[in-house]
C-alpha cells in the first residue's frame, strides 16, 4: 500500500480498528482509514479517537516487554508522561515546540488536534502515537 501508513486507531469507548492511512495530520478534523482484511473506508471524526498509533506491523510482537524508562533511548525531543482519561499512560519525547500553553493543559487555541509522541522504546511495535488533547487528564514535561 504505497504511501499509506499502519495505523491502530483506539477510540474513546474503548474500540479499536486497525487498517491503513495517509496524509493524517495534526490539524485533521478526521482521520480516513482503511480497515485491514476488508479495505472497508471509515472516516472517523478525530474528537471520537483517544490516540492513533502508527505502527510497524499488526501483528506486533507479543514476547516484547516494553521499555518504558527514558534512558532506553537517546533522543533530542522533550521527554513526557501522558495519563489519558481512562488512566492509561504513555512515555515518549514530543518534538519541536511543546504543544500547550501552561502546565499539563493542551492549548485550546491551537489547530492542532493533539501532537505526535515517540515513544521511548525504539523496539517496540509503535514508531509515533498521534495522542487526541481531549483525552489526556495529564501531562507531565521531565526536565532535560
Amino acid at each position: 500500500m504505497a504511501g499509506e501508513e499502519r495505523v491502530v486507531a483506539r477510540f474513546n469507548d474503548g474500540r479499536v480498528l486497525k487498517g491503513y492511512t495517509k496524509g493524517f495530520t495534526a490539524e485533521s478534523a478526521f482521520v480516513v482509514i482503511d480497515e485491514a482484511g476488508s479495505g472497508k473506508e471509515h472516516r472517523i471524526a478525530v474528537a471520537d479517537l483517544k490516540a492513533v498509533f502508527f505502527i510497524k506491523s499488526f501483528e506486533g510482537n507479543k514476547t516484547h516487554r516494553e521499555k518504558k524508562a527514558f534512558g532506553a533511548s537517546a533522543h533530542d525531543g522533550h521527554k513526557v508522561y501522558i495519563k489519558f482519561s481512562d488512566q492509561e499512560s504513555l512515555v515518549g519525547f514530543v518534538e519541536g515546540e511543546i504543544p500547550w500553553d501552561r502546565g499539563f493543559f493542551i492549548s485550546r487555541d491551537s489547530k492542532a488536534k493533539g501532537f505526535f509522541l515517540i515513544p521511548v522504546d525504539r523496539d517496540c511495535n509503535n514508531m509515533k502515537v498521534f495522542v487526541v488533547g481531549t483525552s489526556v487528564e495529564d501531562v507531565t514535561v521531565m526536565m532535560r
